[in-house]
């Protein structure tokens, strides 16, 4: 696969590599491991909240709107 960063952003990385002493693709792999990490994350915790509409658990507008004016008062 083949990547094209801005110029801004190959300068960064450039001296980032050179700051770290790593290689430029080194630097990217990793970014890209958080990113799909964080992507897998967010994916499951959206299934997590479907799952629990499904089931029935969550609150009607009513009562969150009560919940927050109480937290706020407090």
């Amino acid at each position: 696969m083949e990547i094209h960063l801005p110029e801004r952003q190959s300068l960064e990385l450039a001296n980032m590599a050179t700051r770290t002493g790593r290689e430029p693709s080194d630097i990217l792999a990793e970014a890209v491991d958080r990113l799909l990490a964080e992507d897998r994350r967010f994916q499951e915790q959206v299934q997590f909240g479907i799952d629990q509409i499904a089931r029935g658990e969550f609150l009607e507008e009513e009562e969150m709107d009560s919940r927050f004016a109480r937290l706020m008062q407090s």
